[in-house]
Protein backbone atom coordinates (compact mmCIF):
# COMPACT_ATOMS: atom_id res chain seq x y z
CA UNK A 1 0.00 0.00 0.00
CA UNK A 2 2.67 2.64 0.90
CA UNK A 3 4.22 1.39 -2.22
CA UNK A 4 1.38 2.39 -4.17
CA UNK A 5 0.94 5.64 -2.17
CA UNK A 6 4.97 6.45 -3.23
CA UNK A 7 4.03 5.66 -6.62
CA UNK A 8 1.00 7.70 -6.94
CA UNK A 9 2.77 10.60 -5.73
CA UNK A 10 5.44 10.43 -8.45
CA UNK A 11 3.10 10.00 -11.31
CA UNK A 12 1.98 13.67 -11.36
CA UNK A 13 5.53 14.92 -10.69
CA UNK A 14 6.89 12.42 -13.94
CA UNK A 15 3.69 13.34 -16.02
CA UNK A 16 4.77 16.88 -15.53
CA UNK A 17 8.80 16.56 -16.25
CA UNK A 18 7.42 14.49 -19.22
CA UNK A 19 5.07 17.79 -20.60
CA UNK A 20 8.27 20.05 -20.45
CA UNK A 21 10.44 18.20 -21.87
CA UNK A 22 7.84 17.59 -25.18
CA UNK A 23 7.05 21.57 -25.26
CA UNK A 24 11.08 22.34 -24.67
CA UNK A 25 11.93 20.26 -27.86
CA UNK A 26 9.85 22.01 -30.03
CA UNK A 27 11.03 25.53 -28.68
CA UNK A 28 14.01 25.03 -28.52
CA UNK A 29 13.67 24.05 -32.85
CA UNK A 30 11.96 26.88 -33.24
CA UNK A 31 14.92 29.47 -31.54
CA UNK A 32 17.46 27.15 -33.63
CA UNK A 33 15.44 27.91 -36.92
CA UNK A 34 15.30 31.44 -36.43
CA UNK A 35 18.70 31.89 -35.33
CA UNK A 36 19.56 30.35 -38.53
CA UNK A 37 17.03 32.68 -40.43
CA UNK A 38 18.89 35.82 -38.60
CA UNK A 39 22.09 34.85 -39.65
CA UNK A 40 21.43 34.11 -43.12
CA UNK A 41 19.32 37.21 -43.29
CA UNK A 42 22.51 39.16 -41.90
CA UNK A 43 24.46 37.56 -44.26
CA UNK A 44 22.53 38.46 -47.33
CA UNK A 45 22.79 41.81 -45.90
CA UNK A 46 26.12 41.90 -45.84
CA UNK A 47 26.71 40.98 -49.99
CA UNK A 48 26.03 44.08 -51.86
CA UNK A 49 23.28 43.74 -54.38
CA UNK A 50 23.85 43.16 -57.87
CA UNK A 51 23.56 46.20 -59.14
CA UNK A 52 25.79 47.82 -56.70
CA UNK A 53 28.52 45.82 -58.69
CA UNK A 54 28.57 47.96 -61.75
CA UNK A 55 28.67 51.13 -60.60
CA UNK A 56 31.71 53.30 -59.03
CA UNK A 57 35.47 54.68 -59.94
CA UNK A 58 37.69 52.44 -62.00
CA UNK A 59 40.97 55.45 -61.66
CA UNK A 60 42.47 55.81 -64.96
CA UNK A 61 45.36 58.40 -63.40
CA UNK A 62 47.22 59.99 -65.83
CA UNK A 63 45.45 58.90 -68.91
CA UNK A 64 44.16 61.72 -71.08
CA UNK A 65 40.50 62.81 -71.32
CA UNK A 66 39.24 63.29 -74.82
CA UNK A 67 38.67 67.29 -75.18
CA UNK A 68 37.28 67.54 -78.24
CA UNK A 69 33.77 66.01 -77.18
CA UNK A 70 30.44 68.10 -77.50
CA UNK A 71 28.14 69.52 -74.84
CA UNK A 72 25.81 72.68 -74.36
CA UNK A 73 26.95 74.97 -71.73
CA UNK A 74 24.04 76.36 -69.23
CA UNK A 75 24.00 79.07 -72.08
CA UNK A 76 22.78 77.07 -74.64
CA UNK A 77 25.49 77.13 -76.61
CA UNK A 78 27.83 74.54 -78.03
CA UNK A 79 30.91 73.93 -76.61
CA UNK A 80 34.07 71.10 -76.42
CA UNK A 81 34.86 70.09 -73.11
CA UNK A 82 38.70 71.68 -74.29
CA UNK A 83 37.55 74.93 -74.12
CA UNK A 84 37.47 74.69 -70.44
CA UNK A 85 41.11 73.46 -70.27
CA UNK A 86 44.74 75.29 -71.37
CA UNK A 87 46.04 77.22 -68.17
CA UNK A 88 44.60 75.84 -65.05
CA UNK A 89 43.51 72.55 -62.84
CA UNK A 90 40.33 71.56 -63.72
CA UNK A 91 37.88 69.57 -61.18
CA UNK A 92 35.61 67.67 -62.48
CA UNK A 93 31.74 66.80 -61.47
CA UNK A 94 29.60 64.35 -63.25
CA UNK A 95 26.49 64.73 -61.49
CA UNK A 96 22.54 64.89 -63.09
CA UNK A 97 20.93 67.56 -61.99
CA UNK A 98 17.41 66.17 -61.52
CA UNK A 99 19.24 63.89 -58.71
CA UNK A 100 17.05 63.71 -55.48
CA UNK A 101 19.84 63.98 -53.20
CA UNK A 102 23.64 62.10 -53.83
CA UNK A 103 24.72 64.64 -56.62
CA UNK A 104 23.35 67.77 -54.78
CA UNK A 105 25.29 66.69 -51.66
CA UNK A 106 28.71 66.23 -53.63
CA UNK A 107 28.04 69.53 -55.55
CA UNK A 108 27.15 70.70 -51.41
CA UNK A 109 30.23 68.97 -49.85
CA UNK A 110 33.01 71.06 -52.70
CA UNK A 111 31.47 74.03 -52.77
CA UNK A 112 32.00 74.29 -49.07
CA UNK A 113 35.49 73.03 -49.40
CA UNK A 114 35.87 75.58 -52.34
CA UNK A 115 35.01 78.15 -50.22
CA UNK A 116 37.50 77.17 -47.12
CA UNK A 117 40.54 77.15 -49.75
CA UNK A 118 42.65 80.02 -50.33
CA UNK A 119 42.41 79.72 -53.94
CA UNK A 120 39.52 81.20 -55.68
CA UNK A 121 37.62 79.82 -58.38
CA UNK A 122 38.54 81.08 -61.87
CA UNK A 123 41.93 82.27 -61.09
CA UNK A 124 43.63 79.36 -59.76
CA UNK A 125 41.58 76.34 -61.37
CA UNK A 126 38.41 75.96 -63.23
CA UNK A 127 35.57 73.50 -62.29
CA UNK A 128 33.25 71.56 -64.83
CA UNK A 129 29.94 69.32 -63.95
CA UNK A 130 28.91 67.33 -66.83
CA UNK A 131 25.13 66.03 -66.27
CA UNK A 132 25.59 62.05 -67.36
CA UNK A 133 21.79 62.32 -67.62
CA UNK A 134 21.18 63.36 -71.66
CA UNK A 135 16.95 64.24 -71.43
CA UNK A 136 18.55 67.26 -69.37
CA UNK A 137 18.47 71.10 -71.07
CA UNK A 138 20.47 73.67 -70.75
CA UNK A 139 18.02 75.36 -68.48
CA UNK A 140 18.39 72.86 -65.96
CA UNK A 141 22.16 73.70 -66.40
CA UNK A 142 21.19 77.43 -65.20
CA UNK A 143 19.20 76.66 -62.37
CA UNK A 144 22.22 74.71 -60.64
CA UNK A 145 24.74 76.95 -61.77
CA UNK A 146 23.30 80.03 -60.51
CA UNK A 147 22.73 77.81 -57.20
CA UNK A 148 26.08 77.18 -56.65
CA UNK A 149 27.72 80.57 -58.06
CA UNK A 150 25.63 82.08 -54.97
CA UNK A 151 26.51 79.56 -52.68
CA UNK A 152 30.14 79.79 -53.69
CA UNK A 153 29.88 83.69 -53.00
CA UNK A 154 33.29 84.99 -54.21
CA UNK A 155 33.21 87.55 -57.14
CA UNK A 156 33.72 86.81 -60.63
CA UNK A 157 33.77 83.41 -59.59
CA UNK A 158 31.09 82.51 -62.71
CA UNK A 159 33.47 82.18 -65.51
CA UNK A 160 35.03 79.46 -63.56
CA UNK A 161 32.19 77.35 -62.53
CA UNK A 162 31.07 75.79 -65.85
CA UNK A 163 27.15 73.08 -65.91
CA UNK A 164 27.24 71.09 -69.02
CA UNK A 165 24.48 68.85 -70.54
CA UNK A 166 25.56 66.78 -73.87
CA UNK A 167 24.01 63.63 -75.99
CA UNK A 168 24.40 60.03 -75.22
CA UNK A 169 27.36 59.22 -77.02
CA UNK A 170 29.55 62.13 -75.65
CA UNK A 171 28.82 61.50 -72.32
CA UNK A 172 29.45 57.64 -72.47
CA UNK A 173 32.91 58.51 -74.25
CA UNK A 174 33.56 61.05 -70.95
CA UNK A 175 32.40 58.72 -68.44
CA UNK A 176 34.09 55.55 -69.31
CA UNK A 177 37.58 57.94 -70.07
CA UNK A 178 37.35 58.59 -66.30
CA UNK A 179 36.29 55.30 -65.23
CA UNK A 180 32.59 56.75 -63.92
CA UNK A 181 30.22 53.84 -63.72
CA UNK A 182 26.48 54.04 -63.09
CA UNK A 183 23.42 52.51 -63.77
CA UNK A 184 19.97 53.68 -64.68
CA UNK A 185 17.11 52.25 -63.02
CA UNK A 186 13.61 52.93 -65.30
CA UNK A 187 11.46 51.54 -62.40
CA UNK A 188 12.44 54.57 -60.07
CA UNK A 189 13.67 56.90 -62.95
CA UNK A 190 16.58 57.59 -61.41
CA UNK A 191 20.49 56.68 -61.73
CA UNK A 192 22.64 54.54 -59.27
CA UNK A 193 25.74 56.23 -58.59
CA UNK A 194 28.78 56.51 -56.48
CA UNK A 195 30.14 59.72 -55.41
CA UNK A 196 33.17 61.41 -55.81
CA UNK A 197 34.68 64.34 -57.91
CA UNK A 198 38.19 64.38 -60.15
CA UNK A 199 40.72 66.90 -60.75
CA UNK A 200 42.84 66.84 -64.09
CA UNK A 201 45.63 68.58 -65.50
CA UNK A 202 45.38 71.93 -67.90
CA UNK A 203 46.24 69.43 -70.50
CA UNK A 204 42.94 67.38 -69.54
CA UNK A 205 45.19 64.22 -67.58
CA UNK A 206 43.59 62.32 -64.67
CA UNK A 207 45.27 63.76 -61.55
CA UNK A 208 43.20 63.06 -58.86
CA UNK A 209 40.38 60.98 -57.16
CA UNK A 210 38.50 61.94 -54.76
CA UNK A 211 35.21 59.90 -52.89
CA UNK A 212 32.54 60.97 -50.86
CA UNK A 213 30.45 63.58 -50.66
CA UNK A 214 32.56 65.71 -48.43
CA UNK A 215 36.25 66.79 -49.09
CA UNK A 216 38.99 67.96 -47.09
CA UNK A 217 40.24 71.41 -48.13
CA UNK A 218 43.88 70.82 -47.62
CA UNK A 219 43.05 67.43 -49.53
CA UNK A 220 41.72 69.30 -53.01
CA UNK A 221 44.06 71.92 -52.49
CA UNK A 222 47.00 69.89 -53.05
CA UNK A 223 45.38 67.77 -55.91
CA UNK A 224 45.27 71.19 -57.49
CA UNK A 225 48.99 72.08 -56.39
CA UNK A 226 49.95 68.88 -57.57
CA UNK A 227 47.60 69.09 -60.93
CA UNK A 228 48.87 72.25 -61.85
CA UNK A 229 52.23 71.06 -61.83
CA UNK A 230 53.49 73.32 -59.17
CA UNK A 231 52.51 76.60 -60.76
CA UNK A 232 50.02 77.61 -58.30
CA UNK A 233 50.16 77.30 -54.55
CA UNK A 234 52.69 78.60 -51.86
CA UNK A 235 55.96 77.28 -50.14
CA UNK A 236 53.96 75.74 -47.42
CA UNK A 237 51.73 73.72 -49.79
CA UNK A 238 55.65 72.24 -51.36
CA UNK A 239 56.20 71.27 -48.02
CA UNK A 240 52.93 69.54 -47.52
CA UNK A 241 53.50 67.76 -50.32
CA UNK A 242 56.45 66.18 -49.20
CA UNK A 243 55.03 65.45 -45.94
CA UNK A 244 51.90 63.73 -47.26
CA UNK A 245 51.04 61.62 -50.31
CA UNK A 246 48.27 60.58 -52.21
CA UNK A 247 46.62 57.24 -51.63
CA UNK A 248 44.88 56.43 -54.49
CA UNK A 249 43.12 53.32 -52.62
CA UNK A 250 41.41 55.58 -50.18
CA UNK A 251 41.39 58.97 -52.38
CA UNK A 252 42.83 60.89 -49.48
CA UNK A 253 46.32 62.44 -48.60
CA UNK A 254 47.60 60.44 -45.71
CA UNK A 255 51.18 61.56 -43.78
CA UNK A 256 54.09 60.05 -44.77
CA UNK A 257 56.05 59.22 -41.47
CA UNK A 258 59.42 58.68 -43.58
CA UNK A 259 59.28 62.35 -44.72
CA UNK A 260 58.06 63.64 -41.59
CA UNK A 261 61.22 61.84 -39.75
CA UNK A 262 63.38 63.53 -42.89
CA UNK A 263 61.59 67.07 -42.10
CA UNK A 264 62.24 66.74 -38.25
CA UNK A 265 66.11 65.60 -39.29
CA UNK A 266 66.85 68.79 -41.26
CA UNK A 267 64.94 70.97 -38.80
CA UNK A 268 67.04 69.74 -36.05
CA UNK A 269 70.89 69.64 -38.04
CA UNK A 270 69.74 72.82 -38.76
CA UNK A 271 68.76 74.12 -35.22
CA UNK A 272 71.80 72.76 -34.35
CA UNK A 273 73.95 74.62 -36.72
CA UNK A 274 72.64 77.86 -35.65
CA UNK A 275 73.28 77.22 -31.87
CA UNK A 276 76.73 76.51 -33.20
CA UNK A 277 76.92 79.63 -34.80
CA UNK A 278 75.18 81.87 -31.95
CA UNK A 279 77.69 80.19 -28.96
CA UNK A 280 80.61 81.24 -31.55
CA UNK A 281 79.70 84.31 -31.86
CA UNK A 282 78.81 85.20 -28.32
CA UNK A 283 82.35 83.63 -27.95
CA UNK A 284 84.28 85.84 -30.33
CA UNK A 285 82.19 88.95 -28.66
CA UNK A 286 83.86 88.43 -25.19
CA UNK A 287 87.07 87.89 -26.65
CA UNK A 288 86.89 91.08 -28.25
CA UNK A 289 85.81 92.58 -25.36
CA UNK A 290 88.29 90.96 -22.73
CA UNK A 291 91.22 92.79 -25.16
CA UNK A 292 89.35 95.78 -24.86
CA UNK A 293 89.20 95.73 -21.18
CA UNK A 294 92.85 95.15 -20.83
CA UNK A 295 94.33 97.68 -22.71
CA UNK A 296 91.95 100.22 -21.20
CA UNK A 297 93.46 98.68 -17.97
CA UNK A 298 96.90 99.88 -19.27
CA UNK A 299 97.08 102.89 -20.28
CA UNK A 300 95.47 103.71 -16.57
CA UNK A 301 98.75 102.63 -15.40
CA UNK A 302 100.44 104.46 -17.65
CA UNK A 303 98.84 107.60 -16.92
CA UNK A 304 99.83 107.28 -12.94
CA UNK A 305 102.85 109.28 -11.59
Amino acid sequence: MGGVMKMSQQSPLSLRERVRVRAGVPSALMLLALAAWLSSSCAAQDQPPEVLKKVGFDQRLNEQVPLNLPFTDEKGTAVKLGDYFGDKPVILVLAYYRCPMLCTLVLNGLTQAMRTMPFTMGKEFNVVTVSFDPRETADLAAAKKKRYIDAYGRPGSADGWHFLTGKQDAIEKLTEAVGFRYVYDAKQNQYIHTSGIMILTPRGKLSRYFYGITFPPRDLRLGLVEASADKIGSPTDQILLYCFHYDPATGKYTASILNFVRVGGIFTVVMMIGMVWLLFKSEGSRRGVAPQQEGSAMSHKGDGP
